[in-house]
Formats: C-alpha cells, sequence, structure tokens
C-alpha cells in the first residue's frame, strides 16, 4: 500500500526544518475519540476548544489535546485531566505540569505570557508545578488527519507504553504527516520524523542527560523552519549536542533565500544559508491529497565566524 510516508522515506526526503512551531506547548489531557480539527472535534466541549484556538493565537503558544497510548473507546468524563505546558526556547527551558477537574480553567491562562517564558500564570490558575519525571515523548496518532498517523504513530506509541518507557503520551497533530511516525520531545522540544521505537529510547536518554540527537531530527519548535535546518547543520558542523548550548540570534532575508546567524553560549557564531528548494517529484503532503511539491530547506553553507564579523552582524 503507498502511502504520503512510504513515498516521502522512497523519494529520501530530508526531514531538517520540518517541525511545527511553537516557543511553548500546552497540552490538555482528552481521552476519547479524536476528529481532525481535535480541539473542536473530540469530546471536549467545542465552545471551550474554540476558546482555546483563540487564545493561543498569535502568542507563540500551541495547544493539543493529549491521551494515553492503548484503546480509545470513550469511558466518560475523566475524574482529573494532566496538563502541561512546556517552553522551549534555549536559555529559558522549563516543562511544568498540573491536574484539573476542569478544563476550562485553561482560559484563566496568560496566553501571551507563557508564549514569552513566564510560567507564573499557570501556577497561578491550575496550581502547577515544575514537572519531576523524564521527558514526555509525544507521538501524533491522529488518523483522521492522517492514516499515517494511525497506522504507523499508534503501534509506535503503544510500543514504548509497553517497554516501559515513562512520559509517552498520544498527541493530535505534529505536522509532517508524510515523516510519520512524528514524535515531539519536551521540554527542549525538538521534534523526529520516521521514528522508530529503539531510536526513541535513545532519543529519551539522551535528553534525560542534557543532549540532542539530530539523526533523525526535524528540528526545534522555538524556531521557524529556516533556523530549523541552520541549527541542526550547526550542530552537525561543530559537534555540539548539549540541548541549550545554541540559539538562532538573526535570520536575514527572505523565501527563497535566507542568512542565519546561529550563536553558542560560549560566544562563537555562524552564519548558515539556507535555501527553500522545491521537492521534486511531486508527491501528497498527506494521504488523499493532490499531489504538490512541498518545500524544503537545503542548507547551503556554514560559516563560523570572527568574533568581529559577529559583532559587526
Amino acid at each position: 500500500m503507498s502511502t504520503c510516508s512510504t513515498v516521502s522515506q522512497d523519494l529520501d526526503e530530508p526531514v531538517a526544518g520540518t517541525a511545527a512551531t511553537a516557543t511553548t506547548w500546552l497540552l490538555l489531557e482528552q481521552p476519547g475519540p479524536w476528529g481532525a480539527k481535535a480541539l473542536t472535534q473530540s469530546h471536549l466541549d467545542p465552545a471551550l476548544g474554540r476558546a482555546l484556538e483563540a487564545a493561543a493565537q498569535g502568542t507563540g503558544v500551541r495547544v493539543a489535546l493529549i491521551r494515553r497510548p492503548g484503546r480509545h473507546a470513550d469511558c466518560g468524563i475523566p475524574a482529573e485531566r494532566r496538563v502541561y505546558v512546556a517552553h522551549t526556547s534555549p536559555g529559558n527551558v522549563w516543562l511544568h505540569s498540573a491536574t484539573t477537574r476542569d478544563p476550562r480553567r485553561l482560559l484563566d491562562l496568560d496566553f501571551a505570557a507563557l508564549g514569552k517564558g513566564d510560567h507564573r500564570s499557570f501556577g497561578s490558575a491550575l496550581q502547577g508545578r515544575p514537572h519531576t519525571g523524564g521527558p514526555l515523548a509525544l507521538v501524533c496518532t491522529n488518523g483522521k488527519r492522517d492514516r499515517c498517523c494511525a497506522l504507523l504513530g499508534r503501534p509506535l506509541a503503544a510500543e514504548l507504553a509497553g517497554s516501559g518507557v515513562d512520559g509517552v503520551w498520544e498527541v493530535t497533530h505534529l505536522g509532517g504527516h508524510r515523516f510519520s511516525p512524528t514524535l515531539l520531545v519536551l521540554p527542549y522540544g525538538y521534534a523526529y520524523g520516521r521514528a522508530q521505537a529503539h531510536a526513541v529510547k535513545d532519543v529519551l536518554h539522551s535528553v534525560q542527560e542534557g543532549r540532542i540527537v539530530v539523526e533523525g531530527c526535524r528540528g526545534n519548535s522555538a524556531w521557524e523552519r529556516p533556523g530549523q535546518a541552520a541549527e541542526l547543520a550547526v550542530r552537525s558542523a561543530a559537534g555540539e549536542y548539549a540541548a541549550e548550548a545554541l540559539s538562532v540570534v538573526r535570520t536575514d532575508g527572505a523565501a527563497p533565500r535566507w542568512e542565519v546567524t546561529v550563536a553558542h553560549v560560549d560566544g562563537r557564531h555562524w552564519r548558515v544559508v539556507v535555501a527553500q528548494e522545491t521537492s521534486v517529484p511531486p508527491r501528497s503532503e498527506s494521504c488523499g491529497s493532490v499531489l504538490g511539491s512541498p518545500a524544503r530547506m537545503d542548507v547551503v553553507a556554514v560559516r563560523e565566524l570572527t568574533v568581529t564579523t559577529a559583532l559587526a552582524g
């Protein structure tokens, strides 16, 4: 059976620079079935879903639903729901958690502040506290958006959970169906494509040690797509895998060509040329869609700057 993910893999389509963008992720537990637009097509009150979408718009916060791996029969309204919020910008990375019996309390959050990395409203509105467990592994399993997410994502989530991996959740949407199974790891916000269980375990083990695995990585959600590709290229070129060592500090230009400046916490800087290219031959970006030519981020050059050049911009 040919699917968007098998075609993408057969064409060896690169995954770098394809992650969803969000400085902050807000995750609400919602068991049961999910529709293609899960916030308004699930057993969550659709009015609340619309209000959350409106509150998050333009703030850098991305709202998603999560559920435990396994069967998704409706077992009634959960007495308590788990809520997570994570900020992914290097230098201010954090992951907090809470439980609530009333998901409408999420509307008391200051979304603009959360998007900028201020978690105080999460504490005051939901009595949220810093997450004390291991990293979260969020596997996209929303088959109503794309069948690949169900065919490939659900078995991956079940395998990880069944092998005792903590922090595994199914999530509604991470984008890039053709890279299924897709995965987001919090708190650092790096996304992965074509994920396999053994590789995910390596990623989570590295995250616990404060390191990032670049193989199969789509990018850090804190950056726009050119920045995602540039940061990963610098990691590979410099052999730098510490989680918060690099930041995208400047992006000049516009599609189809950018110059991205990546900074290291030790003061080093790199200038990375990223070109937006068209994927050929045409392929479907998701199952059932018409053939198209999705954009790809190609790194053209990586150059370490001298101190004088870096200061001059």
